[in-house]
């Protein structure tokens, strides 16, 4: 298969007693993939084609768990650049969002023309892309304080043996460092999976245990899965520009004034949708960007929904246990 691949059509399944959209194959529908299997012309993204090395993969005969790893480190190689484009990049930070974004659409539907946004959306959104150009950074302080947080909060009856451990792998980290694979996240990353684990600790675990429905023989690994989640948001709600001129970013900006913890409640949503889709696709490990691609275009639909003000009135919210 390449990177031309068949859009599949929407239709439902039972998941934990709710219909959720899945997909099957029809007709050729480019749908603009959030990840590790897409094509977009922005300036942090480079074209890949997992498809493509999902079959030299199968074909060599190797372990999944390989591939799996090569397109995510080529996943955090370009967000890690991007990170530093901003940080080190000429122009101040909303300068350096817009140069290095490019003008093509992020999901479904047309760049619209934006209004102008309240002072307080404008503050907001400031500060919520303040918070993206901080790389983590494994010899501050409060960045390994809020990983030892995070473990604490995903094992809180297991000692943490050290920010070096091969225990890290039990939460679905690459290795026993995941300082690496936050290095590619940034900092935002590890705050909205300690927010996850605060803020929701029943879905959370119940995602990280992988509790609820048939799961595959080869699951999703939870950590790695969330830095992706934080990277399809971000993507998706064109938070690389000054101002977002997608129809999901500009209601998303509604939703910031309401509540400044919009985005990490989105955040958490958005996670939930993702392993139900996984359930409902009967997904395994190299099906994951197709999971990614149907979940973002589910989020997408429900934040184009009329009456939406808030996360809390998206219907997937009830997704989430407290």
């Amino acid at each position: 298969m390449t990177s031309g691949t068949v859009r599949r059509r929407v239709h439902y399944g039972e998941v934990k007693g709710r219909k959720l959209e899945h997909f099957d194959s029809t007709d050729y529908d480019e749908l603009n993939e959030p990840l590790l299997n897409h094509k977009v012309s922005s300036g942090f993204h480079k074209d890949l084609d997992v498809d493509e090395d999902e079959g030299y993969w199968r074909e060599k005969g190797a372990n999944p768990e390989l591939a799996w790893k090569r397109n995510v480190s080529q996943l955090l190689a370009q967000w890690s650049q991007c990170v530093t484009n901003v940080v080190i990049g000429p122009g101040s930070l909303l300068g350096v969002f817009l140069y290095r974004c490019s003008g093509k659409r992020q999901g479904n539907g047309e760049k619209v023309v934006v209004s102008n946004l309240s002072p307080l959306q404008e503050e907001r959104l400031r500060k919520l892309q303040l918070r993206l150009q901080v790389p983590f950074d494994g010899s501050r302080l409060d960045h390994q304080e809020a990983l030892k947080g995070l473990w604490k909060a995903a094992f809180p009856d297991i000692e943490l043996r050290g920010l070096k451990s091969e225990q890290w792998k039990d939460m679905g980290w690459q290795g026993s460092d995941p300082s690496t694979d936050f290095r590619g996240g940034g900092f935002v990353s590890l705050e909205n999976l300690l927010f996850f684990a605060q803020k929701f600790p029943k879905s959370f675990h119940r995602l990280l245990f992988k509790q609820e429905g048939k799961r595959a023989t080869w699951e999703y690994p939870f950590a790695v899965a969330g830095i992706n989640v934080s990277f399809m948001l971000i993507q998706m709600l064109d938070l690389c520009s000054e101002k977002p001129r997608s129809s999901s970013g500009i209601n998303f900006l509604k939703m910031l004034a309401e509540d400044e913890m919009a985005f990490d409640l989105l955040y958490c949503v958005a996670f939930e949708m993702i392993d139900a889709q996984w359930l409902a696709m009967h997904a395994s490990y190299m099906e994951f960007n197709e999971v990614l691609k149907a979940a973002q275009a589910q989020l997408e639909r429900e934040l184009s929904l009329e009456d939406i003000n808030q996360i809390q009135d998206l219907p997937a919210y009830n997704l989430l246990y407290q």
